[in-house]
């Protein structure tokens, strides 16, 4: 299994955003503030789909938002 793992700026991104909420985020993605927060925290990679939404929502590429380390 590889040490490697998948980065975000989520949290970065939602403070430049005006501080939107991880429920907000959640709403404009179609998941929980649940989902959010393990996505932004490492806990849980998110499907391909739902990377690429929440980098809809920020207006930016997938990969300013998701890095593999």
């Amino acid at each position: 299994m590889s040490e490697r793992r998948i980065t975000n700026t989520i949290r970065t991104l939602r403070f430049m955003a005006g501080e939107m909420t991880q429920a907000d985020l959640g709403r404009r993605v179609g998941v929980t503030r649940q989902t959010i927060a393990a996505v932004e925290a490492g806990k849980y990679s998110p499907s391909l789909e739902c990377a690429f939404r929440i980098a809809e929502v920020f207006g930016k590429p997938i990969g300013d938002v998701f890095s593999w380390e």
